[in-house]
Formats: structure tokens, sequence, C-alpha cells
């Protein structure tokens, strides 16, 4: 990808002045910070920075913004879409080292964290006091990160994404601003809504420096449980149906049989080979008794086999290590590829239908397609594994991609649940929003960057 203008080395020279070693520009660091999990080629930025501070982001920005050199914000690469490649070179910076949770008000049931916190890292910190922070995307992402892409994961189905989670965001502005977006009470009407807007904002519009976040009790009970199934359609009935029935379960989770042999290859589990759901459930002991057998009697209508019941924690953790492990098992399916990795979110009355016309369009792809997705709110997963010294594989992976797009906007659903749109799926949010949204959308953009240099070409492009 090509840069837009020539690196002022006199942007290091004023970084180094502030912030000394913490600054790099060898290009080891620089790859590190110019490659993501998505396809697209690398991308390095001129310069990596380290940020410790609110008000040192504050002043790289100035310095930034003075020369005209783009900034990237950065956690810990874990994007899908391209979110963090430094398409037009400039100064990366990196929010690793802020990372400190500075308060958690337990009556309140809240934290305030540095944006450089994981989400494993706050819930370690937090265990003793019988809250935990449940927005799980798989990856152990920054919590800035995973407001800036609006994350979601296995726990949406009943705890909600980053947008219902993020109380209040302290944002460093590209005109050099420190703004914090609300107040630390569960609701507001105090104006626009400024939280919101930066949630899912992917960087273009400002720096998350701070994020208050919501918490909830550990449950008196929590079980998983695992249950193959004939055929996909009936793993999507069962959740639809569980869904429909009313029981609040936690997490339901889907893969397909390719995915769940990739798993047992890679982490040496021993599941049935066959389209799979698994389930968590959060209550007291007799409700979440009563929320499996229900499930468990459903699946069964719906063809499921073998409901393995996990009650222990060590049980609990390794089914979820095993699904989270799904992405990098399902690499190995093809050895040395890279996964044009893909979601789209439907109408959950829709959701049956879109995967059984995906499964069926995909088989006719050149390698295995695996899915897996959160399907308790409609959203799933593909991923397309294509040959990096092959072009041409990557652009037939984009065609499928463009037609489960098209299926999903059809179903009056969504081109991205979860991924965010970053560099790949900018037309296919035109298609879904329409050309006076997009439009808006840019007004936005010019109004917080009005010189484009917040991870540029992102989202909404200016040009």
């Amino acid at each position: 990808m090509n840069k837009a203008r020539d690196f002022d080395q006199s942007v290091v020279d004023e970084l180094r002045a502030l912030l000394g070693d913490r600054v790099s520009t060898s290009a080891a660091v620089r790859e590190h910070h110019g490659k993501d999990e998505s396809y697209f080629p690398y991308a390095l930025p001129d310069a990596v920075v380290f940020a410790h501070t609110a008000e040192e982001v504050r002043d790289m920005v100035n310095i930034c913004r003075r020369h005209a050199v783009p900034m990237i914000a950065y956690g810990v690469g874990t994007s899908l879409e391209g979110h963090i490649l430094a398409v037009r070179g400039g100064v990366c910076i990196d929010l690793s080292q802020m990372n400190k949770v500075l308060a958690v008000h337990q009556e309140d049931l809240d934290a305030v964290v540095e944006a450089g916190v994981t989400r494993k890292q706050l819930n370690e910190y937090i265990k003793h006091t019988g809250l935990f922070f449940p927005v799980d995307p798989g990856a152990d992402a920054t919590l800035g990160g995973m407001a800036a892409t609006r994350a979601s994961g296995t726990n949406a189905v009943r705890y909600g994404t980053m947008r219902e989670n993020v109380i209040s965001l302290k944002v460093v502005l590209a005109d050099g601003r420190i703004i914090q977006t609300s107040r630390r009470s569960k609701k507001s009407a105090a104006g626009y809504d400024l939280t919101r807007l930066f949630v899912g904002s992917e960087g273009t519009l400002g720096i998350i420096t701070e994020v208050t976040v919501r918490l909830y009790p550990v449950q008196e009970a929590m079980s998983a449980a695992v249950c193959a199934f004939n055929d996909v359609d009936g793993c999507t009935r069962t959740v639809i149906e569980t869904i429909q029935a009313g029981v609040p379960i936690a997490r339901s989770e889907i893969v397909c049989e390719k995915t769940i042999d990739a798993i047992n290859r890679y982490r040496k589990t021993s599941y049935r080979v066959a389209p799979t759901l698994f389930f968590e459930f959060h209550g007291t002991r007799a409700s979440v008794i009563e929320q499996a057998e229900t499930v468990q009697a459903i699946a069964k209508e719906n063809g499921g086999m073998d409901f393995q019941w996990a009650t222990r924690t060590e049980d609990r953790t390794a089914l979820w290590d095993a699904r989270h492990n799904a992405y990098f098992a399902c690499l190995q399916l093809r050895p040395g590829s890279r996964a044009v990795s893909t979601d789209v979110c439907v109408p959950l009355s829709r959701l049956a239908e879109c995967v059984h016309e995906t499964m069926e369009d995909v088989k006719d792809y050149i390698a295995p397609v695996p899915l897996l997705g959160h399907v308790g709110d409609g959203n799933f997963h593909l991923m397309f594994l294509v040959d990096p010294d092959e072009p041409e594989e990557t652009e037939l992976a984009k065609k499928f991609n463009k037609r489960l797009v098209a299926r999903a906007l059809a179903m009056e659903g969504t081109c991205t649940g979860e991924h965010g749109i970053g560099l790949g799926k900018q037309e296919s949010m035109r298609s879904e929003l329409g050309d006076d949204v997009i439009g808006l959308m840019r007004d936005i953009k010019r109004l917080f960057d009005p010189e484009n240099l917040m991870n540029p070409g992102k989202v909404v492009p200016l040009q």
C-alpha cells in the first residue's frame, strides 16, 4: 500500500525529546505494528511510540498535527479488517503500556481502566470482588481497542456488546483536546451521546485513552454444554427455538464439522466431528439445571446428539479454550494460508435460512470454508483460506464474501456484526446504509478530524 506523503524525520526528533527511548523506528518494531490478523498486505508505520498517559498522547497528537503526520492507535493488533494498518505511513501510538486499572467501584458495578488493560487482566484484577467483565471476543484484546471496534463475543447474547457495556470514555481529539464523554452514572440524557459515537469509531475520530465499563456479579452457578448435530440446520433451529422460548442462555456458539475437526487436531480434543453447538448457562443452581434441560430437549428434537455437560471450572475453561482457538486451528486446514475472515449478522428469524444458503454456496470454494459464530444473536463468521502468494485466490474469496454480504442485507441484516469496517468492508457498508448515511459519516469525520490524520483510510475515507 502506498503512502501519501514522505515522512518528516523531525517528527521523530520531537517525539524522542518527549519520550526518549519509547520511540522506535526499527524495522522489527514497525513490522510488528504494521500487520494484524487480516489478509491485507502489511503496511508499516514510519515510527512507533509507546504512551504512558493521556497527556503524553495529547502531546504526540499535537506534534503529529503540526507536521501533518497520520496517527494510528494500536492495542494488541488482533483486528480482522485492516483497522491498524498504516496505509499512509505516519506514527503508530501503542497504548499497551497504559495498562493500569484505575478504580473498581464494587457497589456501582463498574471499573475505570486505561486503554491498554486487557479483558483477562481486568477479570484477574477483580476476581476477588465477585464481579466480572463479560465481553469476550476470544482474543485477549485491550479494552480501548475493544471499545474502538465495538467488539462483541461469546457472551453477547446475554450481556451485550461493548456498545452496551461502555459507560464513559476519555478521548484525545485530533486538535489535542482531552475530553470525557460522560459521567459515571448508569444513564444520562445530557446532550448528544458522544460515548456511543466513539464506540466503534475505529480510531478515526480520536484516540481512546481511558474506558469506564460495566461489571456483573459472578453467578452462583455456571454450566457449559456441547452438543453435536446431524446438520447445521439442526444447530440453527435449536438456537432460534431456545431464544424464542425465553431461555436466558449466556453463550451460544456454532461450529461446523470442518471447524470441530480442526479444533480436535489443534487442541487434541475428541469432539464428535459434526456441526456442533457450545452453550453456557448462568444463574442459580436450580435455574442452570432447568435451562440446560430445556435446551437439551430442544436440541434432541432437532437431531442433537451427545449432550455433554461441563460444570467444573476447569472443564468449562477447556471447552471455551477450544472454541477460542478455532481461528488458529482452522488456519491449519491449509498450512501456510491466510484467512479472509468475514462476519455478518441477521435477524434471528432469518438465521437458519442465511446459514443454510451460505453453506450451500461455499461448497464450490477451492478449499474447506470453516463456519463459526455467536448464533445466539444472529452473528456468524466464515474463513476463506487463501494462498498469500496467489492474488487470484484472495479475489475469489472476496467474491464469495460479497455474495454473503448481499445475502445478509437481503434478509435485513448487516455486513458486519462485530469485525467492524476498517479497510475491508467500506463498500459493503455503503451497500447497507446508502450514500446519504455515508455522506453524514464523512461530515462527522471532517468535523472531528479536518486534516484526516486520525487512522486515515478507514471506515469512511474522505477521498
